[in-house]
């Protein structure tokens, strides 16, 4: 039992899983940072607000908007982040290594040389 719990923890999946999450939540960190300091004044000069620290008093009608489009434009972010620059590069990277893996198929053109090679090798024998 405590050996297939030490494999585990030694597969490297873990370590790997362990190193993106502090990763994620110091990137998450600056996003946020990022959020508070450019897009939230933005977006309170563009609804009207006072200042950032007033957008979540900030509504259109009844509905408190200020947050939720700070929340939304943080959200698009931080996924556009991931995607172009974890997501994709790795994807890259995976097929690469499963195709270097994987013989490719021979072609038409080597199916003729091969039957060729076997006709000549029939003639002989």
């Amino acid at each position: 039992m405590l050996k297939g719990f030490r494999d585990f923890l030694l597969r490297g999946n873990v370590v790997d899983l362990a190193v993106a999450v502090i990763i994620g939540a110091a990137f998450n960190e600056v996003v946020n940072g990022f959020i508070a300091a450019f897009i939230d004044p933005l977006l309170a000069i563009a609804l009207g607000a006072s200042g950032a620290e007033n957008l979540a008093t900030v509504t259109v009608g009844v509905f408190p908007v200020g947050l939720f489009l700070s929340a939304l434009i943080t959200f698009v972010i931080k996924a556009f982040v991931i995607y172009f620059f974890v997501v994709r590069p790795f994807s890259g990277l995976a097929a690469r290594f499963t195709a270097d893996s994987t013989p490719a198929a021979p072609t038409s053109e080597e199916k003729l040389l091969g039957e060729i090679r076997d006709l000549l090798k029939a003639q002989r024998t």
